[in-house]
């Protein structure tokens, strides 16, 4: 099979096997709402969003298939097991396939269909898998197309509307040597001699009745069909009997375990060969959800909810629920992200490009926690029990300390405070400065706490959208000197401090970057919009103050530095420049006309950026170099649109939020710390089998200005750096990272060192503080 698999991937344009990225990121995606449950290989296989995952029915392992291991975090439309070639095919809305085999780390992506011109996009949807000796017939939106799962390759496309029109084929099956596709657009049910040498001849089908179907299945050697009027019908020599008539249509009809399983909304019905009623699976109380699909296995049945993942319970006894899935957020379309001290903190609320209520279902969401590598969800019926009307969670500010105490802005309501999980008090007009800007709606937004300890917090449209509260005080400040119509500047994206100057800075979504010091009671204020200071949009989506006070400004259409803060109320010809980078000889500007939605500064001083359509971006720290350019094509990023990012900055760790779920990346750098007190190295021992060159050995907290050398026993020296000097991705053997350096293994005359003691040497360049570490090198 590999071989075979080797010559078609040289061979053929249309499939690839995807990477796996499961070194330096991992998946952190929503298991809760299940679309689709199959059964194979004693494993319950379960399609949530864009991500797979998997339950022995034996062991209950759980074991999760996402981007990281190769998939391409598209929408899943359907899954198939097949038991004959042991491999895992997944369907997508967007006409994608792609073969998942066991035992195997390989994902094959097939893109035939994607790539077809001739069909239009919403007519690529894979609607279903039926598999016939060894090739699948694929269903879809426009047609029925073969897959030969032997051969891995393409066959026949059947386009079997009237007049060979394309038309919508929800499923097929086989019977009595009759191909039968349930259809759409009016096709009712038609056959085909599956025999047949040509059945890409729309002639050679034949209708058996009219209408709009969306079920055809066997069970026991029976025929029965579904049609879009929720009546199930046995199909007894091509003539129609009904059955069933359900007040909801069925999400589907399968066969499995000699039984027929029909699933609606609400419901499982288990019938026997004789359409006798065996078992009624109730949505419960306790699990007040919507059932989309279901498999039997034994005597137990695996239910896909869209709110408890996987619902396990007894065939004979439907009282007792099991909910199944892996750990993870309630949502993939998370809207912010806020981290301090293993704990981050994720709600999918929110509002869109012009900040206005974004209706559908965010507006009832909870919140996700991932805490000390471990996820938790508190429910929204859990908030709104507490909190009246707690719609749109759309920021978090966790106060740094006293880190229990976090506070989450309700993009409707107001603030609501919590104490760890608990919902405890809801600041609104009543007791606060927050105010309506219409009717009740508060458009309570983004928020910081800064070193005082002191919370800052925006709400749009009123005259004073910044507020103060302090040791339980509130205070609002006036805007209208810089926006004399409130109720049309939409509102405000991020809010930065620079803690040197008590200077807030603020981005508008009209009036561009907003400047505010409370000045000891004299509060100033400013704004820089307009073009003729180098603003290329007045919209300004974030802010970031880097290490050197410097400010970092994310824009509509692109970025912009403002190099001296300090001056900001005083200098009245500031203005804010653009990056300016060579790319093959020709100037250009840094991410021009780009959409930035996120700017985070890490312990090294770089930045990491977020787009709106073109990934995330890791550049140097004055933005001349980019280290990292992550997207769909290069990264397991399941989206190129970026919502947030944070940054865990003592292990390295990158948070990225994109519209299609949350992933981490182990970037591996860390903040410097005060002083090299604290410094170790590791691995120690390097092991025989160590990977010098891919893990690298790592120099742990050490301070922000220092000299590395490492010598061997004797004293002779092997490598040497210095921050600022030998920085990371720069293709020294000694790098240095903020408060981690990075050997390679390598000594001057760029050989791997061979086995023996090496003495790292740590000098402060600030302090003249030493350090001196021990490495064992086993080869």
């Amino acid at each position: 099979m590999r071989k075979i698999l080797f010559i078609l991937f040289c061979f053929s344009p249309f499939i690839h096997f995807a990477q796996d990225y499961s070194a330096q990121w991992e998946g952190h995606f929503s298991y809760y709402d299940i679309t689709k449950v199959v059964k194979g290989n004693n494993r319950i296989y379960a399609a949530s969003g864009n991500a797979i995952f998997t339950v022995d029915v034996q062991s209950n392992n759980i074991e999760e298939l996402t981007t990281v291991n190769g998939l391409s975090g598209e929408t899943i439309s359907t899954i198939y097991y097949s038991e004959i070639y042991q491999l895992l095919v997944i369907g997508y809305e967007n006409g994608l396939i792609e073969i998942v085999f066991d035992n195997d780390d390989n994902v094959l992506t097939i893109v035939d269909i994607v790539d077809k011109t001739s069909i239009t996009q919403e007519n690529k949807r894979i609607n279903h898998f039926n598999a016939y000796q060894n090739v699948i017939y694929i269903s879809t939106n426009f047609g029925v197309s073969l897959y030969d799962l032997e051969r891995l390759e393409f066959g026949d496309t059947y386009f079997i509307g009237a007049g060979g029109a394309q038309i919508e084929v929800k499923e097929t099956t086989i019977f009595n040597g009759f191909i039968y596709a349930a259809c759409l657009d009016s096709g009712g049910v038609k056959k085909a001699d599956i025999s047949s040498s040509n059945l890409i001849d729309y002639n050679t089908w034949e209708n058996v009745t009219s209408g709009n179907f969306i079920d055809v299945e066997i069970n026991e050697g029976k025929l029965y069909v579904l049609n879009a009027n929720g009546i199930l019908y046995q199909v007894i020599n091509d003539n129609l009997n009904q059955l069933m008539s359900f007040d909801d249509v069925p999400n589907e009809v399968t066969s499995n375990a000699s039984n027929l399983v029909v699933t609606t909304k609400s419901n499982v019905y288990v019938y026997n060969v004789d359409f006798n009623l065996v078992s009624n699976v109730s949505v419960v109380e306790d699990f007040d959800t919507t059932y989309k699909s279901a498999v039997v296995d034994s005597d137990e049945v695996y239910i896909a909810s869209t709110d408890f993942g996987i619902l396990k319970t007894k065939i004979t006894d439907p009282v007792l629920f099991e909910e199944i899935h892996p750990e993870g957020p309630l949502r993939n379309d998370l809207f912010s992200l806020e981290y301090f001290n293993n704990d981050l903190w994720c709600v999918s609320g929110g509002y869109n490009f012009f900040f206005n209520f974004i209706r559908g279902d965010r507006v009832f969401t909870g919140i996700s926690r991932f805490k000390n590598n471990k996820w938790s969800n508190i429910q929204y019926d859990t908030i709104s029990s507490v909190i009246e009307n707690p719609r749109y969670l759309a920021h978090t500010a966790i106060n740094p300390r006293q880190p229990n105490q976090v506070f989450v802005s309700s993009y409707y309501s107001g603030l609501i405070e919590f104490d760890n999980d608990t919902p405890i008090q809801l600041f609104n007009q009543d007791n606060s400065t927050l105010v309506p800007f219409a009717g009740n709606f508060k458009l309570t937004g983004t928020s910081t706490f800064d070193s005082n300890g002191v919370l800052w917090l925006i709400n749009g449209r009123v005259d004073s959208p910044l507020n103060k509260y302090e040791n339980g005080r509130w205070t609002a400040f006036d805007f209208s000197k810089i926006i004399a119509e409130p109720t049309s500047e939409n509102g405000f994206s991020e809010i930065v401090i620079n803690e040197a100057s008590g200077t807030i800075f603020l981005g508008s979504h009209i009036n561009g970057l907003v400047g505010f010091n409370e000045n000891n009671g004299n509060p100033k204020i400013k704004s820089l919009s307009r073009e003729d200071l180098n603003m290329p949009d007045p919209f300004v989506t974030s802010v970031a103050l880097d290490n050197n006070n410097q400010l970092w400004i994310g824009t509509f259409r692109g970025l912009r530095v403002l190099y001296n803060t300090s001056d900001f109320f005083e200098n009245d010809d500031l203005q804010v420049d653009e990056i300016i980078i060579e790319e093959e000889g020709i100037a250009k500007e840094l991410l021009f006309q780009q959409y930035i939605t996120q700017i985070k500064v890490d312990g090294s001083n770089n930045k990491w950026i977020g787009t709106s359509d073109a990934g995330i971006f890791y550049l140097s720290s004055n933005g001349q170099e980019t280290i990292f350019h992550f997207t769909t094509a290069n990264s397991p990023l399941p989206s190129n649109s970026i919502s947030d990012i944070e940054l865990d900055n003592n292990n390295g760790i990158v948070y990225i939020a994109t519209t299609k779920g949350l992933l981490t990346f182990n970037s591996g750098g860390s903040s410097a710390l005060q002083d090299v007190s604290s410094a170790y190295v590791y691995p120690n021992p390097v092991r025989p089998g160590f990977n010098f060159i891919e893990d690298k050995v790592k120099i742990k907290d050490i301070s922000e200005n220092v000299n590395i050398k490492i010598t061997d026993i004797e004293g002779n020296l092997v490598a040497e750096a210095q921050s600022r000097i030998n920085l990371r991705h720069q293709g020294y053997h000694l790098e240095i990272d903020g408060g981690t350096a990075f050997w390679n293994g390598k000594n001057l005359a760029n050989n791997l060192v061979a086995s023996g003691v090496y003495l790292i040497l740590i000098s402060d360049l600030d302090t003249f503080e030493t350090k001196v570490l021990k490495l064992m090198v086993v080869r």
